[in-house]
Order: structure tokens, then C-alpha cells, then sequence
């Protein structure tokens, strides 16, 4: 691994020189990902300069310049929009400039644009919940998409109604805001491929668990339920900035899971945009009954390929941590590669867990056509058997859980949200369309 072995200082007057000596490590994922963190180490000498502009050269590769600039970049964020006092932003790094004789300006435009958009992505997961419902979700992507010139279209709660999303609308019962359903799109003029890639976000704004209530502990991040949204939201964004020649489409379900007395509760039976009914054994379940209407929506669009994007389980971090994603699906072993590579250029990495028949043996209800949860064993891999029922084209499921929100910060990966999916969703869009240029 790229390893910071040796660091000097030299104040002068009109400026302050630092110098890094890195050791090259021969795995390059590994090297990268060790610039990006000696990138963040760097951050709070800055800060002790008051420094807050810097600019970059070197005699390293010009990957590693990049992903240097990129951990320096990441970790300048910081969420203060409610702070009354500020005094910590004073000496925020506002510039970082990169030689263009060392780096391409193709290759620095896009870490900006990149940067940009896991900033956005990281501003909505940290909203608190009394700031950022479903309707406030609908208006940051309709902005978004002006913005960086995405096509949208935002479904009301009678539009849903219309096209009997019965799973959105149950879960969205017992709460006072109405839900909305969004379709972002970038279509460029020459796309390279014939039927559009799907990306699916689950859009929980609050999680309360519903009847099924969480703990106090469990609710106390649930503002974050809606980073798998983020993600497809600021990976778009991304992708029409730097014009990737790729027809993209966004299907964002968004509501909270609230308790009342007109909420979903355990026993019930609901009857999903697919025509299937479900039966209701956990309330708390509820990532997987939104996503499984847009993912029988999404059928609509004849997609090439589908990936959804949730904060689905407590599973999955118990399971992996923080450290990684895990992922699941029907796509083709070579798609699947694809996107593994993807996790590692980006270090957010992806685990594939398996999708065996046996597990949708839990599934099976006495009552409805299928249930929600599992035995509770594997319940990562039960809620993927769970959207792999609606899921009727090529497909892939990323668990989110582990790294979408931090309690304490992790080198460039800030507490709270931390912006995860963005990078490696923008990776496999990219290699996706250079693929079919081949």
C-alpha cells in the first residue's frame, strides 16, 4: 500500500511548502486509496496554517496526484448549516489546484464534478428529518436536475394512487406528508446503449420502524434511510456533468415510515404495484416494499440492466461493518466484475453474498403470495430474495447499510453521511458506456 513514509514543512513568508514522500505499493487499488488518506492527513496541517487554498504537483503518477487531491478534497466537508457559531469553517479548504502539464483537465474536471456530488449526496443524508421530508426530497432532485440538466418527473401521492403502488402508499399510511415518487433521466443525444440502466434508490426520509418500533439507539440515524436515493441522485448529477454517453434513468421512491393510528401493522396483507400481495410480519421491513413497486415499475423501460441502492439492513452491518457493501443480483457474472472493480478503484467496496433458491423458502406465506422478512438468519440476503420476486430483467442489489453513515469519522469519510455509492455508481456508468463503445 502507498504508505506516507517521510513529511517536511517549510514555512516561508508569502507561503508554506509541504512536502510528501510516498513508497509505491504494488497493488494500485491499494496505492490509491493510501494517497486519498495521506490526502486527509494533510487537511490539518493546513488548518494550523489557516491555509485555505493549496496547490498540488509532484513526481508521482498522475492517478496518485488525482487521489491525493481527492482525500484532501472529501475531507474538507463539513456540515454546519445549523451551527449558530462557525468559527471552524473560518480556515476551510475552499481550492485546491492541480498542475494541468501533470494531470489531464479532463481527468481534474471530473474529480470536481465528483466531489461536488458527494457533497450534495452528503448534505441531504445529514437533513434532519424536521427539515427534509419526502416533498423536500422531490424539490432537492427537481433542482438537482435543473442544475446539471437531468430530465424529472415527480409522481404525487394521486398519480401513485393512480398506478397502484401499494406498497409506497402503505408504508407511507400513517404519516401527514403525502409521498412522491421521482424519475430523473439523462439521456444524452448519441447514447451508446439501445435500452436505458436503471438505478433505484430507496428514499426513506425518517424510520421509525413503524409499529414495529425501533430503539431509541436504532431511530437515532434514521435520517439516514434515504441514502441510497442520495446516491443515485448525486451519481446522475455526475454523469450529466461530464456528459457520459450512456442513457441513465433514476427511480426514487420517497416517504417516512411513521406510527399512528392509520399505520401499517404486522398481519396485514398489501397488494404491491406488481398485482402481488404481501403479507406485513415486520413494519420495520419496509426499504423492501418501496423498492419492490419501483423495481415493477422500472419493467417499463425494457432496461438493459437494473441496480438498486438501499440502506436495507441492519443485516448487511452486522455482517461487513462499515468497511464495504455487500451486493446481490441476477446481472451476468461479467457485470458483476465490472462493478467489483468499480468498489475497488474507489474503495467502496463490494461483497457478493449468494442469492441460493433456499432462501426464498422463507418467504413463503400461508396468507398472501409472499412475506417481508425472513426467519431472521442471512436477513441481508432474505430482503434481496424479497426484490429479486420483482425483479423480472438483469439485476443487482447494493446494501448500503454499513458504510451510508458513520458515528465517527473514518480518514476522508466524515461522521454521518458519508456520500457512498456516488463514486461507484459514476465508475460502473463510465465503464458501462466505454464498454459499449468497444
Amino acid at each position: 500500500m502507498t504508505r506516507q513514509v517521510k513529511h517536511f514543512v517549510f514555512p516561508r513568508p508569502d507561503q508554506v511548502v509541504f512536502v510528501r514522500l510516498l513508497e509505491n505499493e504494488a497493488d494500485p487499488c491499494d496505492a490509491l486509496e493510501s494517497a486519498r488518506r495521506n490526502g486527509h492527513g494533510l487537511l490539518s496541517e493546513l488548518k494550523a496554517y489557516h491555509l485555505t487554498a493549496l496547490s498540488l504537483s509532484g513526481t508521482a503518477e498522475a492517478s496518485v496526484l488525482l487521489a491525493f487531491a481527492e482525500g484532501l478534497a472529501l475531507s474538507s466537508y463539513g456540515f454546519g448549516k445549523y451551527r449558530t457559531h462557525k468559527d471552524s469553517d473560518e480556515h476551510r479548504l475552499e481550492y485546491i489546484g492541480i498542475d494541468a502539464n501533470q494531470v489531464p483537465q479532463e481527468a481534474i474536471e471530473e474529480l470536481d464534478s465528483l466531489v461536488e456530488t458527494v457533497f450534495f449526496t452528503r448534505d441531504i443524508v445529514n437533513e434532519p428529518q424536521s427539515h427534509f421530508n419526502a416533498i423536500d426530497l422531490a424539490e432537492a432532485a427537481r433542482k438537482l436536475a435543473e442544475k446539471y440538466g437531468l430530465g424529472i418527473d415527480i409522481l404525487e401521492k394521486e398519480q401513485i394512487e393512480a398506478l397502484q403502488m401499494g406498497g409506497l402508499l402503505a408504508i407511507n399510511r400513517a404519516s401527514s406528508i403525502p409521498p412522491r415518487f421521482c424519475i430523473l433521466e439523462w439521456k444524452p443525444e448519441h447514447a451508446c446503449n439501445e435500452k436505458p440502466l436503471v438505478l433505484v434508490g430507496k428514499g426513506v426520509v425518517y424510520d421509525t420502524g413503524g409499529l414495529s418500533l425501533k430503539t431509541a439507539e436504532g431511530m437515532e440515524t434514521m435520517k439516514c434511510d434515504m441514502a441510497g436515493a442520495g446516491a443515485v441522485m448525486g451519481a446522475m448529477a455526475a454523469a450529466a456533468r461530464n456528459k457520459l454517453g450512456i442513457h441513465v434513468i433514476g427511480l426514487i421512491p420517497a416517504t417516512d415510515n411513521m406510527i399512528g393510528e392509520h399505520a401499517l401493522a404486522p398481519g396485514d396483507i398489501i397488494r404491491m404495484h406488481s398485482g402481488h400481495t404481501v403479507e406485513v410480519v415486520n413494519t420495520d421491513a419496509e426499504g423492501r416494499i418501496i423498492l419492490a413497486d419501483a423495481l415493477h415499475f422500472a419493467q417499463k423501460y425494457d432496461p438493459e440492466l437494473v441496480l438498486d441502492v438501499a440502506t436495507l439492513t441492519g443485516a448487511a452491518v452486522r455482517a461487513l461493518g462499515n468497511q464495504a457493501i455487500c451486493y446481490m443480483g441476477t446481472a451476468p457474472q461479467e457485470t458483476k466484475s465490472t462493478l467489483e472493480s468499480c468498489g475497488w478503484n474507489t474503495y467502496e467496496r463490494c461483497v457478493e453474498l449468494p442469492l441460493w433458491k433456499e432462501y426464498g423458502e422463507e418467504l413463503k406465506s400461508n396468507v398472501a403470495d409472499l412475506r417481508n422478512v425472513g426467519n431472521g438468519a442471512a436477513g441481508m440476503i432474505t430482503a434481496g430474495k424479497f426484490l429479486e420476486h420483482f425483479a423480472k430483467f438483469p439485476w443487482l442489489h447494493l446494501d448500503i447499510a454499513g458504510p451510508a453513515y458513520l458515528r465517527s469519522a473514518n480518514a476522508y469519510r466524515p461522521k454521518g453521511g458519508t456520500g457512498v455509492g456516488v463514486r461507484l455508481l459514476y465508475q460502473f456508468l463510465k465503464l458501462r458506456a466505454q464498454a459499449h463503445l468497444q
